[in-house]
């Protein structure tokens, strides 16, 4: 009896205090780690959607471009590198209201000009440019305000990189024609003067340089046109 009884003692469950020391010892697993990991991304789908807003900007700039060229006069390159937006801003105020000022790049005014009389810009179609579109015939009025802001910074590098005015290009060596151009008031006062005056006087006003003699005749012809419509 007593063996029996020692055989049955060892097959007794372990004391409660031997069972909690081994749960203690085991690591908990934290029941809510899967609840609150975050979800991957799909790489490819963010990507592409960078590449159609980034193209939806591009084809916004191409259309900016080409609705400036409409009843444009002169289209002008200004090297920008090392400008402010600040200073970029002082500039556009300083121009007169018949004058943008646009910073885009160069493939996007490239592709806007494809094709048309203004494709002739492309010598300038490198660097940094920010564009100068001039829609009035007062070239040197809408040249001027850079000059002035050119000289009083010191930014002798930021030059004019170009120009196209009446389908021909103007590079920077160029531009003291463009600015020194006579203005309307001028022109109909050679006109006048060559009519009133006598004959010596238009032959000297036919013996300028072509461009001011073209000048001439086509402001003539368009006050006609504008008396004819008055009258």
């Amino acid at each position: 009896m007593e063996a029996s009884l020692c055989c049955s003692s060892t097959s007794t469950p372990p004391p409660l205090r031997t069972q909690a020391q081994s749960l203690a010892l085991k690591p908990l697993s934290n029941p809510y780690s899967l609840s609150f990991r975050p979800a991957r991304r799909n790489p490819s789908s963010s990507t592409t959607i960078r590449a159609a807003i980034s193209r939806a900007k591009k084809e916004q700039t191409v259309e900016i471009v080409k609705k400036e060229l409409e009843g444009c006069h002169l289209i002008a390159g200004i090297r920008y590198k090392g400008l402010t937006v600040k200073e970029l801003q002082d500039l556009r105020a300083a121009l007169p209201p018949t004058s943008r000022l646009l910073v885009a790049k160069n493939t996007l005014v490239s592709k806007a000009v494809e094709g048309t009389p203004w494709a002739s810009i492309a010598p300038c179609l490198q660097g940094m440019n920010a564009w100068l579109f001039v829609h009035s015939e007062e070239i040197p009025v809408a040249l001027k305000p850079y000059r002035t802001f050119q000289r009083e910074r010191k930014l002798e590098e930021n030059d004019f990189t170009g120009a196209v005015f009446e389908g021909k290009f103007y590079a920077p060596d160029e531009f003291k024609s463009l600015e020194t151009m006579p203005s309307r008031a001028e022109i109909y006062g050679k006109i006048l003067g060559a009519i009133k005056s006598p004959s010596i006087s238009l032959v000297s006003t036919l013996q300028a340089p072509a461009r001011d003699v073209v000048l001439v005749l086509k402001a003539y012809v368009r006050k006609l046109e504008e008396q004819g419509a008055a009258a």
